[in-house]
């Protein structure tokens, strides 16, 4: 028979074995991605964390083309989320392990206007051809600091043929918030973005998507970093965020399935 001081002992003892045991599987993750999926990321990673012990520190300070560049000057992280292209070149790279690559979801590109502000029709390519000509004043991020969206727009305005018409009335915000706040206090008329961030956005709404004709979705995929310290547990992070549990949450934030 164990005495009660012994069997105490014992469980003690038990009870610290498993608290070293989860302290020691448990990981701190880095994350480097763009701004567009921070909604949905703000539900995503508490789940995770909860069900894996693990912790995720994060920055979406930025677009997606800066924080490539970002890794391929040798940033330090454990999971990079950016679009399916740039995941692409990093592995070819070496700077994400080869073979850890997992596609999330897509976003394309919205339009949006003033909270309460008149709505001109886009549902066609004519009728977004034709609210363009009529506006006062188009805005978007810069496209020199990376911004997929800008970047894609000054492509689709020459190819409808009103780049000329269109270039002294688009102001480029050269500093991420105005993107918003400056739709939002009626100095640029309409903006442009990534549906997931406008429908976050205060002060704004949702104009509508591109015409499907010229639309223009970013695939996001994630992958390990080839210089990361915790890739096992990367790897868990990424299954889960490209898990079928987790679209529910990607589509309430703007985004579709991969």
């Amino acid at each position: 028979m164990i005495t009660r001081p012994i069997a105490v002992a014992a469980a003690l003892s038990f009870c610290s074995l498993v608290v070293t045991a989860n302290v020691a599987v448990a990981a701190q993750i880095k994350i480097l991605s763009g701004s567009a999926i921070e909604t949905a990321m703000a539900v995503l990673i508490p789940q995770f964390e909860q069900s894996s012990g693990h912790k995720v520190v994060f920055d979406f300070n930025g677009a997606i083309g800066a924080m490539t560049d970002r890794v391929q000057k040798g940033e330090a992280a454990d999971v990079v989320i950016v679009s399916r292209q740039q995941i692409d070149s990093l592995e070819k790279l070496g700077k994400v392990a080869s073979g850890s690559g997992a596609n999330i979801a897509k976003v394309g590109v919205g339009l949006f206007v003033r909270k309460g502000a008149p709505k001109p029709d886009i549902s066609s390519v004519e009728a977004f051809k034709h609210a363009m000509l009529a506006a006062r004043s188009i805005g978007w991020n810069d496209p020199a600091a990376g911004a997929p969206v800008s970047i894609y727009m000054l492509g689709v305005l020459q190819r409808l043929g009103i780049a000329d018409d269109m270039r002294a009335k688009t102001v480029t915000f050269r500093q991420r918030p105005e993107r918003f706040a400056a739709v939002a206090r009626g100095d640029v008329e309409i903006g442009f973005n990534q549906v997931s961030e406008i429908l976050a956005a205060a002060g704004v709404e949702l104009l509508g998507p591109l015409p499907e004709p010229i639309q223009n979705y970013t695939l996001f995929a994630g992958a390990v970093a080839s210089a990361s310290q915790e890739p096992q547990a990367a790897q868990a992070l990424l299954r889960f965020l490209s898990s079928p549990a987790a679209q529910a949450t990607w589509k309430a934030k703007g985004f579709e399935t991969p």
